[in-house]
């Protein structure tokens, strides 16, 4: 049977190759995830949770550059279920981005097989699910990919590696949480902080070396900042690009991010508290971990180191001291600076502002005016199989209107290779975090109140870093800039995941008419159909 499954993934992967060679000289790594429920009690409390594998968080992927990955996941769960796989771009192959606009959830007791690469990509990154609220009750986990041999780190190779994964936790099951979302209510605040799954981790070193921490922020809801008693932070990459080497206190990571930093064990030999806490919360959330020196004889003491709270200017202005490493490369031997973004005029402005509407009595979220509901087909199937009135094209326009709010099925039509700007303007009184499946982008600028043209003379158009997942400070706006050269059918969504749940979201249809595989690849032959895409052929 093993083997019998193993040759059925390897025809899988041929299949989606075709007639691409692009991956056949990288190696492959074969993966078998089972999903199920368990009851662990990450807050000291019995709840259920969803494993992988019988592990809460799931199985850390440690990958490298342009690997192939052939995940086979079982769902065992009472419900559909998808990952997707925060931040990995998937090249030309939307068809493996794992959200409701790209793929059929998998049915409980069947499995689907990804097939992916994380082409040209290094970092820290994470994996989560995409379906109803299943990430409330876990299911996440870590995916750092690492340069390949030849490839140099613009810093000495660290002694140690250390994931952490952060966020906000409820104690109320994610089913009840649905219902409180679905009868038009918003949820409750969070019941605590906590870091991989667990009241207190601990982490080991040894006194004078230095370790790389890893750290992303899986939480459903809340910017947190994170900071290690007695230590500076050393900050090395930022969701794939490498950054001017900047030494911080602490950092502020918002929902969906993710951070890479050096820690240099340079203290006394004791034990020292590493601490995550809520920000922008009238009531703090804290979790701590331990930071152990092998000599030490000592257990953590003192008071926790202290952090910001509710100051919105320290961390816009923290934001901005972010910076590209221009002279270092990344995944691939050329410098990241020999790219000139900033020397590029965008052949388009898309303004696109986040409200919180009641609609027929109850709460939602929107862009534009418009909240989005998911189709019972996947946009990229119905895409592929033309099938009609399955999403609009003309419902979302690309500047707030000021209309009646509406609901649909939401696409934002783009040409592949345009280079365009995006300005996301937040007039709410809280924090906002913004992400795009299958792009990283140029985050240009922050900026206080309405964003207006004249706004542009304060970005940073030498310097700024790449990232997926942007934050946009309260009655603030965030602009970026994006190069479209990955065709499909890409999600950019709310990171908070309330939000998104109830609308704020949309798809962005990336299209060039010319059928190539340079463009994407072909619809993968194990593709799951469903909606109207069933008892199509392919």
């Amino acid at each position: 049977m093993a083997m019998a499954r193993l040759a059925r993934q390897i025809c899988a992967v041929l299949a989606l190759l075709g007639a691409s060679l692009a991956m056949a000289d990288d190696p492959y790594r074969f993966y078998t995830w089972t999903v199920t429920y368990g009851t662990i009690s990450p807050l000291g409390v019995p709840q259920q949770v969803i494993l992988i594998n019988g592990q809460f968080p799931g199985p850390r992927l440690d990958v490298v550059t342009n690997d192939n990955l052939v995940l086979n996941l079982i769902n065992k769960l009472d419900e559909p279920f998808l990952l997707t796989w925060n931040g990995i771009k998937q090249r030309k192959n939307s068809w493996q981005d794992g959200v409701l606009g790209t793929n059929c959830p998998i049915p409980p007791n069947s499995n689907y097989t990804y097939i992916f690469q994380p082409k040209d990509q290094i970092g820290s990154y994470t994996y989560f699910p995409s379906t109803a609220l299943h990430k409330a009750a876990g299911g996440y986990g870590a995916l750092n990919v690492y340069q390949r041999a030849p490839i140099p780190i613009p810093y000495p190779p660290p002694d140690g590696d250390f994931t952490l994964l952060i966020g906000d936790w409820f104690k109320t099951s994610h089913k009840t949480l649905r219902q409180t979302l679905d009868s038009g209510k918003s949820l409750p605040f969070p019941d605590g902080v906590i870091i991989n799954g667990q009241p207190q981790a601990t982490f080991a070193g040894d006194q004078g070396k230095t370790y790389k921490f890893r750290i992303s922020n899986v939480g459903l809801s809340t910017s947190l900042n994170f900071r290690i008693q007695s230590h500076t932070l050393k900050l090395i990459e930022v969701e794939g690009s490498h950054t001017v080497q900047n030494i911080y206190d602490s950092l502020d990571v918002h929902v969906g991010q993710s951070v890479t930093v050096l820690v240099t064990l340079n203290q006394p030999p004791k034990d020292y508290y590493v601490v995550a806490s809520t920000r922008f919360t009238k009531t703090v959330l804290t979790a701590t971990a331990i930071l152990h020196y092998s000599n030490s004889h000592s257990s953590v003491s003192g008071p926790l180191p202290a952090g910001p709270t509710i100051e919105v200017d320290w961390s816009m202005k923290q934001a901005r001291t972010y910076r590209w490493n221009l002279t270092a490369n990344a995944a691939r031997p050329n410098p990241q600076g020999s790219f000139h973004y900033g020397k590029i005029t965008p052949s388009r402005t898309i303004v696109l502002a986040n409200s919180a509407p009641l609609i027929n009595g109850k709460q939602r979220y929107a862009v534009n005016g418009v909240s989005f509901i998911n189709a019972d087909t996947p946009l990229k199937l119905a895409d592929y199989f033309n099938i009609p009135g399955v999403f609009r094209t003309d419902s979302l326009q690309t500047s707030p209107s000021g209309g009646s709010p509406s609901i649909a099925t939401s696409v934002i039509p783009a040409s592949l290779h345009d280079f365009i700007e995006i300005v996301f303007q937040n007039n709410e009184n809280t924090v906002q975090s913004w992400h795009l499946d299958g792009y990283d982008f140029w985050v240009v600028g922050y900026g206080n109140g309405q964003w207006t043209p004249a706004s542009r003379s304060s970005y940073n158009l030498v310097d700024t870093l790449t990232r997926h997942t942007a934050q946009v400070y309260p009655n603030s706006w965030t602009s970026i800039y994006m190069s479209l050269d990955n065709q499909g059918m890409w999600n950019v969504r709310s990171a908070i995941w309330e939000q998104q749940y109830l609308g704020q979201q949309f798809y962005l249809r990336v299209w060039n008419p010319v059928q190539s595989l340079a463009n994407e690849y072909n619809i993968p032959s194990n593709a799951l159909l469903c909606g109207q895409a069933v008892g199509r052929h392919h």
